[in-house]
């Protein structure tokens, strides 16, 4: 946790003291696609998100999804399942 909180925001650190964490998932991604994931897994799960700093900010960022393990487990499966690339 002190690695995952000196990459985040201050308010998002007070965020996680105040709440239970089980689980952590992160997602590599693109600046655009980090936004579309972000709202996936909220939309998904009762999951906090958060991108955390220090990543290549001009292609390529990390989303970290917070929770309780089966919300994690749920919002990451929503997450692969959009990346898949559409079967014809």
């Amino acid at each position: 946790m002190d690695m995952l909180t000196r990459r985040i925001a201050p308010h998002t650190r007070k965020w996680i003291e105040a709440n239970p964490i089980s689980a952590i998932g992160f997602v590599q991604t693109s600046v655009p696609d980090l936004f579309y994931y972000a709202d996936l897994a909220g939309k998904t799960a009762n999951v906090y998100t958060v991108e955390l700093f220090g990543s290549c900010p001009q292609t390529t960022t990390t989303l970290a999804v917070l929770g309780e393990t089966s919300a994690v487990r749920m919002a990451m499966a929503a997450i692969e399942a959009a990346a898949q690339p559409a079967a014809f």
